[in-house]
């Protein structure tokens, strides 16, 4: 099953959310090297690649626990 483009979309929002609560890392960095994941991930096509890339996104998310 691939990702919805909202699904993709929602997930980059909540990583720049996140940026916000960080205390003990560059923060413009972060949001460097999400911006950048988000533009190289735009020209992913099999549906594998995205599962991987979104899974990914989703994991950090937990380990920062705001979800």
């Amino acid at each position: 099953m691939s990702a919805s483009k909202a699904e993709i979309l929602k997930l980059y929002k909540n990583l720049m959310l996140y940026s916000k609560s960080l205390r003990f890392t560059d923060v413009t960095y972060y949001k460097k090297r999400i911006s950048s994941e988000f533009k190289q991930n735009k020209s992913l096509s099999k549906p594998e690649d995205i599962q991987y890339a979104l899974k990914k996104g989703e994991a950090l998310l937990q380990r920062g626990s705001i979800v």
